[in-house]
């Protein structure tokens, strides 16, 4: 009898190979008339291992990976002897030093539980915090999330509860939740991740805010590019409706709640609140003024709580275990864990949740491993597309808002892509400005016609033929970073100077410059 194994169904995997394996797996039991037992679970975000193959043994799972189809007669015939003779044996996953030392709560069941499977979602804490929440009362759940320090996982990271108190206290026949599963910025991936992998956890969180803020109906914006996620959102749907979860009496409450999935057309800029809005009234995606605050005034112009994925996933386990229990993660007013993603020129490139306060340089250098290309490491981009180059001088920096605004920089989602020495800093600096003038919604003048000046400057200053030139035109696009930075509606707009700026700060050789030049 072969024990059972176990492999992700998540899109990167399925990408490097997964399915192939699982064919392989079946035809070989199928010609030696072995019965097999394959659960396809969550990814364990160990991305550089996939396709990851676990099985079941008396001390835990064994993985097996990177591994190929034709990797699996021999695995197979290992496992009848010493599976730990193989090539690609890993030992105990739990084990391994880049998963042991994570500090896992919001993707405390990734790689171990399957997807759709209620019951496995239950078996592992599922749903303790709805019906904590629903004991406690909507006031004592919002002072929960206040007292938790739990702030908003996207860029401004804004202190959830008030968010919470404050459409609370709305007075409204309808109220919305809307969560923000725009997952647009490079080298991210959580979101999709917990989506695919987690999705009732995600259904939990929303469901108690919907509780708490009196609530009855929420919207999941998922962006087009997430099929995947979105297929298994909305089975998900089906399932915690059918059990209660979702409905005209949620968990027992004697409260309605409901939601559901819609599916954005592509656009970065509705990964801003209000232009997602806009977008979910079925307008184009436009950027709000504020005031009035979505709160206050929000989708169809009533109250309305918007989060993105990893802030209302938080909430369950913040209920479940007590605020108390969440701020003991953390750092001054950077509170909880952050699931980080590692991406770009990166030897181990995945998933690491840990408490805010690793450095940069632990989590690039002992999680990464450095650059795949084994060249010398030159930055790490942090925050997505519009978030500073940081140069291995900073390094040390530890991960926290307060610390990284300090420097300039921003962790925004988490994201980390890391590159070599053979980067050209001047064309991502022309990449950024690029990015923005074709993304841009049009509705400023600094975001809309700024980004474009931008990029001509850019291309004049890399053109310059002597130092004065250069000089002229190094003014002219700090003053219009400036410009953009304080002068943008939205932070599309006002983020796009952090690449560009960073970029001159630290390397200025790659635009021809000398440092006292970049610095003036």
């Amino acid at each position: 009898m072969m024990p059972a194994f176990y492999l992700s169904s998540d899109s990167l995997a399925r990408a490097v190979g997964a399915e192939e394996v699982v064919v392989a797996l079946i035809t070989h039991a199928r010609g030696h008339v072995v019965p097999l037992e394959i659960n396809r679970t969550s990814s364990r975000g160990l991305y550089w291992l996939e396709p990851l193959l676990e099985v079941d043994s008396p001390q835990g799972r064994i993985g097996f990976g990177p591994l190929t189809a034709t990797d699996v007669p021999s695995v197979l015939e290992a496992l009848k002897g010493d599976p730990y003779s193989h090539p690609l044996a890993l030992g105990l996953v739990e084990e391994l030093p880049y998963l042991k030392t994570q500090q896992r709560l919001l993707f405390a069941r990734a790689g171990i539980t399957r997807p759709l499977y209620l019951d496995d979602y239950l078996d592992h804490g599922g749903f303790e915090g709805l019906k904590r929440a629903v004991t406690i009362g909507g006031e004592q759940t919002a002072t929960e999330v206040f007292d938790s320090g739990l702030r908003g996982r996207g860029g401004a990271a804004f202190p959830a509860g008030i968010k919470w108190r404050t459409v609370r206290a709305t007075q409204a026949a309808q109220k919305y939740i809307v969560c923000n599963a725009d997952e647009g910025d490079s080298g991210t991936f959580a979101d999709r991740m917990l989506m695919e992998g987690d999705p009732f956890l995600l259904i939990e969180g929303m469901a108690i805010a919907g509780l708490c803020v009196g609530a009855t109906y929420g919207y999941i914006y998922v962006r087009s590019e997430y099929p995947a996620a979105v297929a298994t959102l909305r089975a998900a749907l089906d399932i915690a409706r059918a059990a209660g979860y979702l409905g005209a009496d949620v968990g027992g409450s004697g409260l309605a709640f409901d939601m559901e999935v819609r599916v954005g057309a592509g656009a970065y800029i509705c990964g801003e609140e209000t232009a997602l809005l806009d977008s979910l009234e079925g307008k184009r995606g436009i950027v709000r003024a504020k005031p009035p605050i979505p709160a206050l005034q929000g989708l169809f112009g009533l109250p309305t709580l918007v989060h993105n994925v990893l802030t209302l996933a938080s909430v369950p386990l913040i209920l479940a275990k007590g605020a108390q229990f969440y701020r003991d993660y953390g750092m001054g007013r950077s509170l909880g864990t952050m699931p980080f993603q590692l991406a770009g020129n990166i030897r181990h490139g995945g998933l690491v949740e840990r408490a805010f306060g690793l450095t940069l340089r632990e989590l690039v250098e002992d999680y990464g491993g450095g650059t795949a290309s084994g060249r010398p490491l030159k930055a790490a981009q942090v925050g997505g597309p519009l978030g500073a180059w940081v140069p291995p001088s900073q390094f040390d920096t530890p991960l926290d808002y307060e610390a990284f605004a300090a420097i300039g920089a921003m962790l925004g989602h988490g994201g980390v892509v890391v590159a070599d020495d053979t980067l050209d800093m001047a064309h991502m600096a022309r990449f950024a400005m690029q990015f923005c003038a074709e993304e841009s919604c049009g509705k400023c003048t600094p975001c809309r016609i700024g980004s474009t000046r931008g990029v001509e400057v850019i291309d004049r200053l890399l053109a310059a033929p002597d130092q004065n030139s250069r000089d002229e035109q190094v003014i002219i696009l700090k003053d219009l970073c400036d410009t953009l930075q304080y002068g943008s509606l939205c932070a599309l707009g006002g983020m796009t100077s952090y690449p560009v700026v960073s970029a001159l700060k630290y390397f200025p050789a790659d635009f021809g410059l000398q440092s006292s030049e970049a610095d003036q």
